[in-house]
């Protein structure tokens, strides 16, 4: 897997629910470079990576929140023509 930017975007800790364990977070919206988020069907997201930290900060925050940055690779279009067909021999009965 290659480097890619990380980008901080908040944090949060693990709690134990009725129905187990989640993450609760808090994310700065306003801080979100623009680049990152995206419409669709006239709504704005963003994609966020989510991940327990490795160690508990000092607020007792054991998770991270980072801006998902992953991009397809733009593909270049390779166009190769197919062969030329050969003309077939005019034998045909009709």
């Amino acid at each position: 897997m290659e480097n890619k930017e990380v980008i901080y975007a908040g944090s949060g800790k693990t709690v134990s629910g009725q129905y187990g364990e989640f993450f609760k977070v808090t994310v700065c919206l306003s801080d979100l470079p623009k680049e990152h988020l995206f419409e669709y069907n006239g709504k704005t997201y963003v994609k966020l990576d989510i991940s327990k930290k490795k160690e508990t900060d000092q607020y007792g925050k054991n998770v991270k929140v980072q801006i998902d940055t992953w991009k397809p690779e733009a593909k270049t279009a390779s166009f190769e023509p197919a062969p030329a067909l050969a003309e077939a021999p005019n034998d045909l009965p009709f």
